[in-house]
């Protein structure tokens, strides 16, 4: 019997993963940003966020074309620029995934019933390291983690994590919140790193037991660690890493973040001249997001866009502004100095191969 098939009876032949782009395929915001560290963000690969706190440790994060082959082709690499020997009690560094309630169900977390659940990964690192994989459960704030380490090879690692039952009462909430969150810990100060390790059970978080026993990934700027075919599925035994079409993931992403292309001369969206300095347009979403966003992203750069009219083109005079959005779409104004005609038609354009227009809703 195949492990793939012990899991059967627990998990679906496909759509067992409940990660979104643990192969780390998409990254629609960029390939690679430096100087990470001083505060939390979604950087690279779509959905894996950076956490931190309180570190004067930095880091560089690219989507990297170094995968374990069958596996992806694709990982996260963090490079850390910046030590931080010297490590403050609330320091933090996590690479986290973050999922909503309603898409964990299948969990039965908090009442009888409840299931194991196993997460599994790929990992290598620049050297020897003791890190942590944790499950931590938003909605009640109970959690439970894992201890793993790393060789400067391609490792699997496969930890299950057992059933929370707790008192029988308390579910992932079935809503489009943040329900649970994947921590790994990859550096951290005594209010984390204090206690014992809580690895039986899920129990009551307490700070020091969350991580206790890690090293740190900011001991040395010659530092890597590099991650990729994430998985989180039902049961005790770990199937082989789902493999999933492009752009079925693209869309899962596209959920919580939408990023049009960038280019000279790009048309976002049909416009309307407001008045004789404003044009507005909508712009559809490809999928349905998680929720509607409240501001608009762009280049920051009022150059680099404008509005084509009247077999012409004004240049902005000012950045696109957020009007209001939905789940399935957008309004943005595109703002000039002067020269367009109230009433007519335009469209929306880029001017520099840098021009953008974003909409987020992460977790």
């Amino acid at each position: 019997m195949t492990r793939a098939r012990q899991n059967a009876n627990i998990s679906p032949a496909v759509g067992r993963n409940m990660i979104i782009n643990g192969a780390m395929n998409v990254a629609q915001r960029s390939a690679s940003v430096t100087g990470i560290g001083a505060t939390s963000l979604y950087a690279t690969c779509d959905r894996f966020k950076v956490d931190v706190e309180n570190t004067a440790g930095r880091l560089t994060m690219t989507q990297t074309a170094d995968g374990p082959n069958g596996i992806s082709a694709n990982c996260i690499k963090l490079d850390c620029t910046t030590a931080d020997a010297s490590i403050a009690a609330g320091e933090v560094l996590i690479l986290s995934h973050r999922l909503e309630g309603q898409n964990i169900q299948r969990i039965g977390k908090g009442v009888a019933g409840a299931k194991q659940v196993t997460l599994s990964f790929y990992v290598k690192a620049s050297a020897g390291f003791t890190f942590a994989a944790e499950l931590f459960d938003v909605d009640y704030s109970r959690q439970c983690t894992k201890l793993f380490d790393t060789t400067t090879d391609w490792v699997r690692h496969e930890l299950t994590f057992p059933a929370d039952v707790d008192d029988g009462s308390s579910p992932f909430d079935d809503n489009n919140a943040l329900s649970l969150i994947i921590n790994f810990w990859l550096h951290a100060g005594s209010t984390y790193t204090g206690g014992t390790l809580n690895t039986a059970a899920f129990v009551n978080q307490t700070a020091a037991n969350r991580a206790a026993g890690i090293d740190s990934f900011y001991s040395n700027t010659a530092n890597n660690f590099f991650l990729t075919g994430v998985q989180l599925e039902v049961g005790p035994v770990a199937t082989e890493f789902e493999q999933e079409d492009i752009g079925v993931t693209q869309n899962k992403c596209q959920r919580y973040y939408y990023k049009t292309l960038a280019g000279d001369n790009l048309v976002y969206t049909s416009s309307f001249n407001v008045n004789t300095t404003v044009a507005a347009g909508h712009v559809a979403f490809p999928v349905e997001m998680r929720a509607a966003p409240t501001a608009l992203e762009q280049s920051g750069t009022a150059s680099h866009y404008k509005v084509a009219h009247a077999a012409t083109a004004t240049a902005c005079s000012a950045v696109p502004s957020f009007i209001n959005a939905t789940t399935r779409g957008a309004m943005t104004n595109f703002t000039c100095g002067s020269g367009l005609t109230a009433g007519q038609g335009s469209q929306h354009r880029g001017t520099n191969s840098a021009a953008f227009l974003a909409w987020d809703k992460e977790l």
